[in-house]
């Protein structure tokens, strides 16, 4: 028994210490990001929390699917309590170390058997509907490949996990003794005529190892996964934008020019001092290092339902905008400039690639009508919209590159004062047309 505990204790160790890891690293690549303040109304950022991560308000929008998830979130929350208890027993050598609290302690249990079988009915719908049903939004081209087999591994080690629960309990025989509150695992627990007490007590313990090391790599395979917004989805939405939807944020660099130029003692010809420690200041996005800390946490929380994907007018009429696809996007340029770092000891070393025109092109940027359908379809807040007007503006403002379209537009804008060709003194004639 001090062989395993030692064993169970190095496990456990490793699981812990890898996933630590990978949080130090998912942090260090959030914080490539700009620096954006938001700290300000905390009770309303706390109401968002409790209601949208929490309370998961925005799923249920779409009743069926969101009634199944609170199914599943549920079970992985509450059933995982059990962990606890599967800890303390590996490392001291106890069984069922709560199990003095009597019938509640059944009671309990009970509820995670039921909520156990209620994920796998749950996993088994969510199956079907992706790979049988092949729900549109879940057979985009932009879920082939990785993104469509994580969204199955996911599923599959949910159901390997609640099956070793059920079978870790119905070969327990001193649960089992108990006769209280084990609902589901006594109709499925071993007769003495079908197995001997070794083999029971074999398949016990084979279950509840199998089920603790599937929870320490189900624990280390989130960084990788989508289903990271299992954990992210609650800073990510206390961090989300409270600004009303369609409110952008101006650039702190316009202002200053726009300032400069509206000053009457400013001396436009006077020379600026220079600081070559400090870049200088770039308007809009092109890579992940330009956009805010809080767009990056968007990114890695993305969930890739496709709600906003589904809902996004552009795409719907054949365009080739994606909302997931920039969240993906994002994440994956992401990943590839902290690898970067990791092969560099520390530091960027510029790889001639960009966010804009390797992951994104301009098409796609362009193709967005800003109507904020994504955002408002977002289970967790998350705002797609926001990275593609930002670099947008880089198009505009760094490069030029508007459709020739915009440019006339912004060209009648500034010589006419109205988005149309018309003289200052004709702006008013389409009343009378």
């Amino acid at each position: 028994m001090y062989i395993d505990n030692i064993l169970f204790a190095i496990i456990l160790l490793i699981g812990i210490g890898f996933f630590a890891k990978n949080v130090i690293k998912l942090k260090r690549n959030i914080n490539l990001g700009q620096d954006v303040n938001r700290s300000d109304n905390s009770s309303e950022r706390w109401k968002n929390m409790a209601m949208i991560a929490l309370g998961q308000s925005k799923m249920v929008k779409r009743p069926i699917a969101g009634f199944l998830h609170i199914i599943v979130y549920a079970g992985f929350v509450i059933i995982n309590i059990e962990v606890l208890e599967i800890i303390i027993d590996g490392l001291f050598g106890t069984h069922r170390i709560f199990s003095f609290i009597g019938s509640f302690y059944g009671f309990l249990i009970g509820s995670f058997e039921v909520l156990a079988v209620l994920v796998l009915i749950t996993v088994v719908i969510f199956w079907v509907r992706r790979n049988v049903i092949r729900l549109k939004r879940f057979t985009n081209s932009d879920l082939n490949g990785a993104p469509k087999k994580d969204a199955d591994i996911i599923l599959y080690f949910e159901v390997v996990l609640m099956s070793l629960l059920l079978i870790m309990n119905a070969f327990d025989l001193h649960f089992q003794e108990m006769n209280s509150g084990n609902i589901i695992s006594r109709y499925f627990s071993p007769s003495p005529e079908t197995f001997s007490l070794v083999t029971v007590e074999i398949i016990e313990r084979a279950a509840w190892w199998l089920h603790i090391i599937g929870i320490l790599i189900f624990l280390n395979y989130l960084y990788y996964s989508k289903h990271l917004h299992i954990l992210l989805a609650f800073p990510n939405t206390y961090f989300a934008d409270l600004n009303p939807q369609g409110q952008f944020d101006n650039l702190e660099s316009v202002t200053k020019e726009v300032k400069l130029m509206m000053d009457p003692n400013a001396d436009p010809f006077a020379a600026q001092p220079v600081d070559d420690s400090v870049a200088p200041t770039k308007f809009g996005a092109s890579d992940v290092q330009d956009l805010n800390w809080v767009q990056l946490l968007n990114a890695y929380t993305c969930t890739e339902c496709g709600r906003c994907t589904s809902s996004c007018p552009a795409n719907q009429t054949g365009k080739k905008l994606s909302p997931r696809k920039i969240m993906m996007d994002t994440r994956d340029r992401m990943e590839e400039v902290g690898r970067n770092i990791d092969a560099n000891k520390g530091v960027f070393v510029p790889d001639n690639k960009s966010l804009l025109n390797d992951y994104i092109t301009p098409e796609e940027l362009w193709a967005c009508t800003s109507c904020n359908a994504c955002v408002e379809e977002c289970p967790v807040n998350i705002s797609p919209l926001s990275i593609i007007m930002d670099m947008r503006r880089y198009l505009v403002m760094e490069q030029s590159a508007a459709p020739q379209s915009l440019n006339a537009m912004m060209t009648n804008i500034e010589n006419n004062g109205a988005p149309w060709q018309y003289s200052q003194q004709d702006r008013l004639n389409w009343k009378n047309e």
